[in-house]
């Protein structure tokens, strides 16, 4: 299975997190990953380019950190340019049969992200646009990857993350 992961982060450099996910990920046998802030530092989205990529693949992984509930700014216009009537859908549903996962990246915990913590809602709530679109597209929707507590995570659990993050990309 080909798959392709696209980082998602502004300040790829700076997330002990997501780069290290991001590394780990390229070490996985059929996994090509692909960071859209170092391709797109304008935010004009090669849509072409991207839609050939997504052709010849099985799984989209997009990886990126939670914003304010959201995804960055660059995945947003990604999705509008990307996924587009005639090709993503409509007369021609290119995506169609594939599967799309999410690997989220959180600064507040597990507890944090339940029904009855601060943010009165989980993650897969918070994202559910997401499955939604996958739905859309005819795609397969998988399961989240989620490493919260980014804030304060410790160089040892971040190591004991990527195993887990390799794993799930080699399934």
């Amino acid at each position: 299975m080909k798959t392709t992961v696209l980082v998602v982060h502004p300040n790829i450099k700076q997330s002990r997190v997501n780069a290290a996910l991001a590394k780990g990920a390229a070490d996985v046998a059929g996994v090509e990953v692909r960071y859209l802030y170092d391709l797109y530092p304008d935010g004009k989205i090669d849509a072409t380019a991207e839609q050939a990529v997504l052709e010849k693949t099985d799984r989209i992984v997009l990886q990126f950190p939670m914003y304010w509930y959201s995804s960055p700014a660059l995945l947003k216009q990604w999705l509008d340019d990307v996924l587009t009537y005639g090709w993503a859908y409509g007369d021609k549903q290119a995506l169609k049969g594939k599967e799309l996962m999410l690997a989220v990246t959180t600064g507040g915990g597990e507890e944090f992200y339940q029904k009855d913590g601060l943010a009165g809602h989980t993650v897969a709530e918070f994202l559910v646009a997401y499955e939604t679109i996958a739905s859309y597209l005819g795609m397969n929707y998988g399961k989240m990857f989620v490493t919260g507590n980014c804030l304060n995570i410790s160089d040892d659990e971040i190591a004991a993350q990527v195993p887990r993050y390799q794993a799930v990309l080699s399934a």
